[in-house]
């Protein structure tokens, strides 16, 4: 498995498939290609479909120039790596120097074409699964904190940004009110929940307020952490959040809860899939709301067995989940789902503590279970706006 920093990315919303992994990659052929005059990049599959709403042109022109770049969409063209694929050109005098066909495969990620999925450039943890990590922890008597550390002793001083950076996007977002951009005439709710929780002071209301403040946050393209996506960026700051304020939570506790979080989603990211072009929003908020149960039970003093369960039982029941962004925007259903998914974080993770962690289904069956069921869902629900609530809802053009 890769770094949690690798998880964790601090950027620009409202999509890491789609905004940050593009601009990533122009960023890339631009330093290979200084010499350039002109540049030619086409979007395939799901990076077509959907990237004028996730704004994919835009972060491609700002960073190539949009004076000497042209972005052409080709929707027909799908490869069955993956749905987000790119081909960038670069031209001098009209002559081209250079191409790189590059796959965006969630959470910023990037992959050629045919590079093994399931592992990385800088692999930093040698477990593949969570059956591996528990074996080993139990063996030498560690905790999850004790095995995180152990690879990456550095980790706490970045995650101490990402939380910093989480808990200013929603400050930001319960301040702010207004209509979002796009043209769906979406009205921020996160400062009107947050006026109910100063009134009612009840953790639910300030849960949905704390996670509809940062997916409006990215909605709005402002600065947010990948958690594990844009799309999902809401659950983890929404549970964080309600644990510092509520329950009174120090940030060293929140920092060690973000390790447990942050393992839950590298284990999908590895053996799964976190993109909701390939696998729906089952991977997505879905696997969200995993690490937000497995972050809650760690903070509740649950044992490596509890954690575990919090994690499966939250994944288990977003099986199947569709990615259907009206207009192809972050915004419906995906705000309004980040809120539900946080509490229901909550849900998950008391569920757990009360078993005592005894359970049937691991949760390394539930992530083999969401890779053929995103695999199985039909294309119009991965991230294409072809489907459900993007058909039936969007903007009649």
């Amino acid at each position: 498995m890769e770094s949690l920093k690798k998880l964790y990315k601090i950027g620009f919303g409202p999509s890491s498939s789609h905004t940050m992994g593009p601009e990533r990659a122009a960023n890339i052929f631009l330093n290979k290609n200084k010499d350039a005059t002109n540049f030619k990049v086409e979007l395939f599959g799901s990076l077509a479909e959907t990237g004028k709403g996730h704004l994919t042109d835009k972060m491609i022109y700002k960073v190539l120039g949009e004076k000497r770049t042209t972005v052409i969409f080709k929707p027909e063209i799908t490869y069955s790596y993956h749905p987000n694929g790119m081909m960038f050109k670069a031209y001098k005098d009209n002559v081209k120097i250079d191409e790189w066909l590059v796959f965006s495969v969630g959470g910023g990620t990037l992959k050629e074409l045919n590079e093994e999925r399931d592992s990385f450039k800088e692999e930093i943890y040698p477990e593949k699964n969570y059956q591996e990590v528990a074996e080993y922890c139990k063996k030498n008597n560690m905790s999850i904190i004790d095995y995180t550390l152990k690879h990456e002793p550095d980790i706490k001083e970045y995650l101490k940004n990402v939380l910093v950076c989480m808990k200013q996007a929603v400050s930001r977002g319960i301040c702010t009110s207004g209509i979002l951009p796009g043209g769906l005439n979406v009205e921020r709710k996160a400062a009107y929940f947050y006026q109910k929780y100063l009134k009612n002071h009840l953790k639910e209301t300030l849960c949905y307020a704390a996670a509809l403040a940062v997916s409006e946050e990215n909605a709005n393209g402002s600065v947010i952490v990948t958690a594990p996506t844009c799309g999902s960026a809401g659950v983890v700051p929404g549970i964080l959040y309600t644990e510092y304020l509520y329950n009174k939570r120090t940030d060293e506790e929140l920092i060690n809860s973000l390790m447990v979080g942050g393992l839950i989603g590298n284990l999908v990211k590895t053996n799964g899939s976190i993109s909701g072009a390939e696998v729906g929003c089952q991977g997505e908020v879905g696997v969200a709301c995993a690490m937000a149960s497995a972050m809650i039970a760690y903070l509740e003093k649950g044992t490596i067995d509890e954690i575990e369960y919090a994690a499966e039982i939250a994944l288990e029941h977003h099986l199947g989940m569709t990615c259907d962004p009206v207009d192809g925007l972050v915004q419906i259903p995906c705000i309004e789902r980040n809120a539900i998914a946080a509490m229901q974080a909550y849900n998950c993770a008391s569920y757990s503590l009360l078993s005592d962690g005894i359970h049937n289904i691991t949760f390394d069956n539930v992530v083999e279970v969401m890779e053929q069921t995103g695999h199985d869902l039909q294309k119009e629900y991965r991230e294409t706006s072809k489907g459900g609530l993007a058909l039936r809802c969007g903007i009649k053009k």
